[in-house]
């Protein structure tokens, strides 16, 4: 197998792979979803998903880098609550995390 993947088809191969599990896994969730009854409770849960994906995943990035990236998570959160502009945010994040690493925290 490994010499298959090595190979001059390998890299086909793989993408071919990833190809055919992204699309089961988009298929999976739009066959399981058109046996769910869309009510209010579930249609909250469902408009919640995105803002818990993206905490669950910026989260524990921001833990592992310690204080500087807290400063620079909250400066975001407040520029965008005011602004509502994500390139704002992003600027605003990024240059307290320089700030907060310039004066070493």
């Amino acid at each position: 197998m490994t010499d298959v993947m090595a190979g001059p088809a390998g890299p086909y191969l793989v993408i071919f792979g990833m190809t055919a599990v992204t699309y089961l896994c988009r298929a999976s969730g739009a066959l399981l979803m058109s046996h769910v009854r869309i009510t209010p409770r579930v249609e909250r849960a469902l408009r919640a998903l995105p803002g818990s994906i993206v905490v669950a995943t910026v989260l524990p990035i921001a833990v592992q880098s310690g204080l500087a990236a807290f400063v620079g998570l909250s400066a975001s959160l407040v520029v965008m609550s005011v602004l509502r502009n994500e390139l704002a945010a992003l600027l605003a994040g990024l240059t307290a995390v320089i700030v907060a690493r310039m004066v070493s925290l």
